[in-house]
């Protein structure tokens, strides 16, 4: 593989890794500085267009999945919008603001190197200069189907490449009964998601599908398998469930509109958030009951609604720690009776591996199959080390099993970079669209960051939050304390952190990237 300096690029400040929702927010609110977007593939759209199935659709109303200053053109449609729906609407966003010139498509970036002075250790009172003039990180950028790696030089970097694709995450099996003794076919679910409809259509047809995994992509792609084997000739989909979380059919509670219950000041009001005083922790266990009850309130709806008991779907864990960790699901119309007519099946091992003709149980069973696809994830630590250069790739998870992001946007150890995408909520495009303008007043100078010891401090207090609130925390979600969180990143900027018109509208009405459009 042969290096060489790319003659193209003349004094380049700032680089932003992936055009996809958080590296077209990054792009915008930093179009004042000319970056360079490199972006791996030939389009624009991240997860969007690399890891959606047909029927993949957004999990929230789309007047909550928009961008402050373009909103959609029907909002008010109560429909979750398809995944192609939702690249065209980036597409247009991408296009208005002229966005497409700073992309560069089909530059794969491999490797990222700092060349600056400053060390992880030195002067932790001060973090430094962000735009020090000079450039402190390389980037070696691979274009598509060479072998030729240009080296790039940057004063900052923005890593938008996301925590989901190009790197699946395969469950470990014993010796001898991995997919390698499998006779039938074995793919992860980013696999599937490159296959155009008749492919896909033809994968499942008429073929016994074990589909690992319950999550939302899990879940997606039964209904996927069910769809394609309707009539006698078809053949049932078996979902192994090992872990299993709350699913919603709409969001509609006992005929009150879910925001009421988790994305009001009101409704966060009850739940702990870092920072906050004394009495206010006292104010807070003692509202604790409250707050189970909500949880209790929101699980009897959806046992009612949901035939979860029938198919021994029913989580161990409060409904309030699945969305606190970012994990709730909204459930394909039709799922459960796909299920009661046995085109959906269920298992829940313990253990399983594989034999020549499928899959074993630990209880001895065997069940045969065709294909199995796996909708375990993705490894996306694995996925931002392997670009990242030491000292730094050991720093990620420094120091906690979580990457600590001040602001959800700047590690405190990892000197003239930003990470945006990496902190989840309840509406991703939201948060990075705010944090994009958080960091475009950073780089401008508008504020400083607080010292590297007082970032850690605070990032600590942001994960020992979440460890309390749910033990999926390691997804670093902040949604039962997001409006407060959107309060501090407004303070740094000198906006009002109070976005609303008047007092109830304050505490009772859902926050949306349209109350962030413009300073107040």
């Amino acid at each position: 593989m042969d290096t060489v300096q790319d003659p193209t690029v003349v004094n380049p400040r700032i680089a932003i890794l992936g055009a996809g929702v958080s590296g077209l927010a990054a792009a915008k609110q930093l179009s004042h500085y000319d970056p360079i977007v490199f972006e791996a593939s030939g389009s624009i759209g991240g997860v969007w267009r690399h890891c959606s199935y047909n029927s993949t659709k957004l999990q929230s109303l789309r007047c909550d999945y928009e961008f402050s200053d373009f909103p959609w053109p029907d909002r008010d449609n109560a429909s979750f919008p398809s995944h192609a729906q939702i690249l065209d609407y980036l597409h247009a966003y991408a296009t208005r603001f002229d966005l497409m010139k700073l992309i560069r498509f089909n530059s794969k970036v491999v490797e990222v190197r700092f060349v600056g002075d400053q060390k992880p250790t030195d002067n932790l009172a001060d973090y430094g200069s962000l735009l020090p003039g000079q450039p402190v990180w390389e980037v070696a950028v691979q274009p598509h189907e060479s072998e030729n790696v240009q080296w790039h030089s940057f004063e900052f970097l923005v890593i938008c490449i996301g925590k989901y694709g190009d790197v699946p995450k395969i469950p470990s099996f014993p010796h001898h009964k991995g997919p390698e003794i499998f006779q039938g076919r074995v793919l992860h679910s980013i696999d599937y998601s490159k296959l155009d409809h008749e492919a896909a259509t033809e994968l499942l047809k008429g073929k016994r599908v074990v589909v690992v995994g319950y999550k939302k992509s899990g879940i997606d792609l039964a209904m996927e398998c069910a769809e394609a084997n309707q009539g006698p000739e078809g053949q049932p989909c078996t979902m192994i469930v090992r872990t299993i979380h709350w699913t919603v059919p709409h969001y509609w509670i006992w005929g009150l509109p879910f925001f009421l219950f988790y994305s009001t000041r009101s409704s966060q009001f009850l739940h702990e958030k870092p920072n906050q005083t004394f009495l206010r922790a006292c104010l807070c266990f003692l509202l604790s009951p409250l707050r189970r009850a909500i949880s209790k309130f929101i699980e009897s709806y959806l046992l009612w609604k949901l035939p979860l008991n029938k198919y021994g779907l029913k989580p161990d864990h409060p409904f309030e720690e699945d969305y606190a960790s970012c994990q709730m699901a909204i459930m394909p119309e039709n799922f459960f009776s796909e299920a009661d007519k046995g085109r959906i099946m269920f298992r829940r091992p313990d253990k399983w591996w594989f034999w020549e003709g499928g899959v074993e149980f630990d209880d001895g069973s065997r069940l045969e199959a065709d294909v199995v696809v796996f909708a375990t994830g993705y490894d996306g630590k694995k996925k931002l080390k392997s670009i990242m250069s030491e000292p730094f790739r050991s720093l990620m998870e420094f120091p906690s099993s979580i990457m600590p992001l001040y602001r959800a946007t700047i590690h405190p150890l990892i000197p003239n970079m930003a990470f945006l995408g990496y902190v989840e909520s309840v509406s991703n495009l939201h948060s990075a669209e705010l944090q994009s303008k958080w960091l475009s007043h950073l780089l401008d100078e508008k504020f400083r960051l607080p010292g590297v010891e007082n970032m850690l401090e605070q990032t600590t207090k942001e994960i020992e939050v979440m460890k309390r609130t749910t033990r999926f925390y390691k997804r670093h979600c902040i949604s039962v304390f997001s409006i407060n969180h959107d309060d501090e990143i407004c303070r740094d900027m000198g906006w009002n952190a109070l976005r609303k018109r008047n007092w109830l509208a304050e505490a009772f009405s859902a926050y949306t990237s349209q109350d962030y459009e413009k300073e107040e």
